[in-house]
């Protein structure tokens, strides 16, 4: 199946909930008083889906897969940004394995569109023949 638009990739769809999800939490008093891990965690949030969308419009593959790299990155710097914020108070134990659940399933994924990219005979949009 190929995906012609940003929005039809389950993955991105995944990291933009997540994405959601983290602001509501660090929307809180907490969070927000200490506004450098605040920024931080949003910015590790932000840096999955915003990867994925960039490595999608390169329209190449090799391309795609480093910034999926850099994104399946970002996931493990936002599951070690929630272990702090369950280890300083701000979130419970049952937020953060909810989240830790849902920032893991998005590495998942990403994961697996890797490995199917890499073994893919299409190289990306730009890389296809003149008609």
């Amino acid at each position: 199946m190929t995906v012609n638009n940003l929005e039809d990739l389950v993955t991105w769809q995944l990291a933009r909930k997540l994405s959601k999800d983290i602001y509501e939490i660090s929307n809180t008093p907490e969070f927000l008083k200490d506004y450098r891990y605040c920024a931080q965690i949003r910015a590790a949030v932000g840096s999955i889906m915003d990867n994925i969308a960039e490595g999608f419009d390169r329209e190449g593959n090799k391309e795609f897969i480093q910034f999926l790299y850099i994104a399946k990155g970002s996931c493990g710097e936002v599951i070690s940004q929630l272990y702090r914020a369950l280890d300083i108070g701000y979130i419970t134990d049952e937020k953060c394995r909810e989240l830790l659940n849902k920032t893991k399933d998005v590495k998942e994924k990403i994961t697996s569109l890797i490995r199917y990219l890499k073994q893919s005979d299409i190289k990306g949009k730009k890389y296809k023949p003149s008609t």
